[in-house]
């Protein structure tokens, strides 16, 4: 059974012949230069290897045989060699494959096989769906599942466990909230883990309470005080889900995507897949924390894998948490939870300590930070690191959310690249207002103040926070409105950008940002062939409309891995 299974996996990853030595003719044609400038052509080669030869101005022109005589002695011309394919696009737009700068690949697959609530719009349809769920799983020991949010549900507070176990209370029942940093239980799966009235929540981490005992939810480090019980998924589950998260994100255009955090159990999905042929998108990985850091990468960063595949390059840290659950480290107190600041999840020197650790042997640091207190703490953790490790380290700070002013013209001589998520703005605008109220907000999603300081600006979209659709993060940075066109004009709309930056952002500021720059990202000579066939010119189309852009085909390393409606 396993084994058909995972030959039905494979057969389905690779379903068009290779393709190699070819040309795609015919097309309006958009990169970015190495300048972040849009450069047009008319057609592209691709060479044996998979790599861009040419970007070729006007249709392609097969090049003639009219050798000269040799002088005696010598040999006549070889004859130029024939292409393998030759493809008329028929004057669509093609553009370069676009990278996710910041997602999480795993966690995306296991929400598109378990209980998915990011579609609901209130509790009574969350309650509703939950029931559906288990109605149709019956047996499970846990029912497990992903997505809430109370604020799209317009609660104004934290759902219960008792709102839980109205409608599920006998089966023990974890749902992580959409962003991954507070879960919901229900009573079944309070008392499983043995939790009672007093029990401390770890450092970092927050019970929510009621009447003097856990109301069920739990945020960030408390977490763990439920997952812990809740039974992993088998090595057959994580295939299928990294097999329907990679079908996805190649419908959407999606060839090359960060994945933030990294355990042993995913990597080793990562190699089972790429070992059967069936890994197409390419995964520049960070691990979650120094032990799984080491225990994958050992010594030093992996080399590049599976034709520049799979790299384990990074570590990622996680220093505070989401402005939803109120995690977010901030400076002052949340607006609408007077004695809440968030919570700093990492102490200072311990901070510095990973950080090191990770950098003494070359690995990448990524830091999450999200409030104001926690970009200050780690602009300051890379000052004083940056005299101990010289060279191009290109720390990262993800999400770079909610930023003190006096602190954004910090991160370029930090040689820090922010690396941010421009559908979080289009969430987060009205929630990130009541938390923190307009004037603490000057320095909020700052992207054109960041551009404007020269600091290196990678796109993401921390899926499955959000859709990992692309060009939603392209409408987004361009407009700074949400997909119901508000706020009209855009929020903060002077930190609004231009297409050029938005699509650099996509493509080669995100594979910089992963240290892959010279492999793949915006179509130059010599990098991988990764490219997308799509429905319209999203460099003329109206910002607002890139939205609704559907990818034809999607082509990883001159082989076409997807194309629309098969």
């Amino acid at each position: 059974m396993r084994a058909a299974a995972l030959a039905a996996i494979a057969a389905i990853a690779l379903p068009l012949p290779a393709y190699a030595s070819g040309v795609i003719d015919n097309v309006n044609g958009i990169a970015i230069d190495a300048n972040g400038k849009l450069v047009h052509f008319d057609a592209l080669m691709v060479d044996d290897d998979g790599k861009v030869e040419k970007l070729i101005q006007g249709r392609y022109q097969e090049p003639e045989y009219k050798p000269k005589k040799p002088k005696k002695g010598q040999p006549w011309p070889e004859r130029p060699k024939p292409l393998s394919f030759r493809m008329d696009a028929g004057g669509k737009t093609l553009i370069p494959g676009l990278i996710d700068g910041h997602g999480h690949v795993m966690g995306y697959g296991m929400a598109l096989i378990t209980l998915d609530l990011s579609d609901t719009k209130s509790l009574a349809e969350a309650q509703a769906k939950i029931r559906a769920y288990v109605e149709a799983n019956p047996g499970r020991k846990w029912i497990i599942g992903t997505g809430w949010n109370q604020e799209q549900w317009g609660l104004g507070r934290f759902p219960t466990a008792a709102e839980l176990d109205a409608a599920e209370s006998e089966t023990p029942v974890w749902l992580e909230r959409v962003d991954g940093h507070a879960g919901w239980a229900n009573s079944a799966a309070i008392r499983a883990a043995g939790i009672t009235a007093t029990t401390k929540a770890p450092m970092g981490g927050r019970i929510e309470m009621a009447a003097g005992k856990p109301a069920g939810v739990f945020v960030d480090k408390a977490m763990s005080l439920i997952q812990k019980f809740v039974p992993p998924p088998a090595p057959k589950d994580r295939d299928n889900a990294l097999e329907k998260a990679q079908r996805a994100l190649l419908s959407m255009g999606i060839t090359g995507i960060a994945d933030m955090g990294t355990s042993i159990e995913d990597w080793q999905a990562f190699r089972r897949s790429a070992d059967r042929g069936a890994l197409r998108v390419r995964i520049m990985s960070y691990a979650y924390g120094v032990d799984n850091m080491v225990l994958i990468a050992g010594s030093e960063p992996t080399p590049w894998l599976y034709d520049d595949r799979l790299r384990m390059g990074g570590i990622k840290l996680l220093l505070d948490g989401a402005l939803g659950s109120r995690g977010a480290w901030l400076r002052a107190d949340y607006a609408d939870a007077p004695g809440q600041r968030g919570l700093p999840m990492i102490p200072d020197t311990q901070l510095r300590n990973f950080m090191s650790r990770a950098a003494m042997d070359n690995f990448q640091v990524a830091v999450h930070a999200i409030g104001d207190a926690a970009n200050h703490e780690v602009l300051n953790a890379i000052e004083e690191l940056n005299d101990t490790y010289k060279g191009d380290r290109r720390w990262r700070i993800e999400h770079a959310q909610i930023i003190d002013p006096a602190d954004l013209p910090r991160f370029k001589p930090l040689g820090v690249v922010a690396s941010m998520q421009p559908v979080h703005e289009a969430s987060d605008w009205r929630m990130a207002t009541a938390r923190m109220g307009e004037a603490r907000l000057k320095g909020a999603y700052a992207w054109k103040t960041m551009l404007d300081n020269g600091v290196p600006l990678a796109f993401g979209s921390d899926v499955p926070v959000e859709s990992p659709n692309p060009f939603a993060g392209i409408a987004v940075a361009m407009t700074r409105e949400d997909a119901k066109g508000e706020p009209a004009g855009g929020w903060m709309p002077e930190q609004r950008i231009g297409f050029e930056a938005a699509l650099d952002g996509f493509t080669r500021q995100a594979a910089y940002a992963g240290f892959a720059e010279k492999r793949f990202g915006n179509l130059a000579v010599g990098q991988r062939a990764d490219f997308l066939l799509i429905d319209r010119d999203i460099s003329t189309t109206r910002p607002a409309d890139i939205r609704q852009t559907q990818v034809l085909e999607t082509w990883i390393g001159g082989k076409r891995v997807y194309v629309k409606g098969q």
